[in-house]
């Protein structure tokens, strides 16, 4: 049942206790784990860049285990080839003559949640076997299409560009993420709570699923419905015109940027127990869905979050 258009704001969703259970593991990060699940409920996947030991992977397990879905984590290194993730076919010879066959083994990406751990240390060749996945829910391998399970979640973390041994992902690779976040370091009372054992990787091993799969699959057909009014498109629509009309940028946002917004939108309205968007809800995912896919002209790294806030800033609610 959706959830109604009368809920006020605030209202807890049905994920809430996700949300708290989660809290006990990543602490002291609230606003990032909304982010998290606002990306999966609007099936999208999650870019994770920040320092090692700053608890990425960690998140992926914990949510994996809180929502009952199939893990997998594949280390990306610089040897890794694209059939270590997609699956390779491989030839059996049986006894019984003209039985001989090739037989298909399916990757790690054939699970529900597919940690890719440092993603940016593997060549851009392996990380171009992830596009196909991310945005059709499917692999082809020998001219043949697998579908992957549902729900298909991606959560890849990277490095700092200026960490040695890294790749920059393409714009098409960055594009496929609905949204990129930071955890950074956790403040005193986070990290005092964690050094006592209250918290991170030990404690997520504890957890046990909350729903079953079937019940994120219809959570996320509740957050498509999500009305968004006409003004609220055209509030939308000025974010998309005026990050394009920006020189400092080597592109602005493309209309299928303007789908993900829309999309994590919805997400987060139905987060706050509402079955309505509203441009709270477009400025609060709107610096984690943009930022990655703004380079700027002078380094083509990702704009900063200050740069994203003034854009922000800049254009007026209708």
């Amino acid at each position: 049942m959706l959830i109604s258009k009368d809920s006020p704001a605030g209202a807890a969703s049905p994920f809430a206790p996700i949300l708290a259970a989660a809290s006990h593991v990543i602490l002291g990060k609230d606003h990032e784990l909304r982010l998290a699940a606002a990306c999966l409920l609007a099936g999208g996947h999650l870019l994770i860049e920040d320092l090692p030991g700053l608890g990425k992977t960690t998140l992926a397990h914990t949510l994996a285990r809180l929502l009952g879905l199939q893990f997998a984590r594949v280390q990306f290194t610089a040897d890794l080839l694209p059939a270590d993730v997609t699956g390779v076919s491989i030839f059996e010879r049986r006894h019984e003559p003209g039985t001989s066959e090739f037989r298909f083994l399916p990757g790690p990406i054939f699970t529900q949640v597919l940690l890719a751990d440092e993603i940016n240390r593997a060549t851009p060749k392996t990380q171009s076997a992830l596009l196909e996945a991310m945005a059709e829910g499917q692999v082809s391998v020998d001219g043949e299409s697998r579908a992957l399970p549902q729900p298909f979640f991606v959560i890849a973390t990277q490095n700092p560009a200026s960490q040695i041994g890294t790749f920059a992902l393409p714009e098409s690779q960055l594009d496929r993420f609905l949204i990129r976040l930071t955890l950074g370091y956790p403040d005193r009372q986070a990290e005092r709570a964690l050094l006592a054992g209250d918290g991170g990787r030990q404690r997520s091993e504890t957890l046990t699923p909350l729903i079953e799969p079937a019940q994120l699959l219809a959570w996320q057909a509740e957050v498509r419905q999500v009305h968004a009014s006409e003004p609220l498109i055209d509030y939308l629509q000025a974010l998309l015109a005026a990050s394009r009309q920006a020189a400092a940028w080597r592109h602005g946002l493309s209309p299928r940027a303007g789908l993900a917004l829309l999309a994590a939108a919805r997400a987060w309205a139905w987060l706050s127990g509402r079955n309505m968007v509203l441009p709270d809800d477009v400025q609060a995912v709107f610096i984690a869905v943009a930022q990655h896919r703004l380079l700027s002209t002078s380094n083509g790294q990702p704009a900063s979050s200050s740069e994203i806030a003034s854009l922000l800033s800049s254009v007026a609610i209708p």
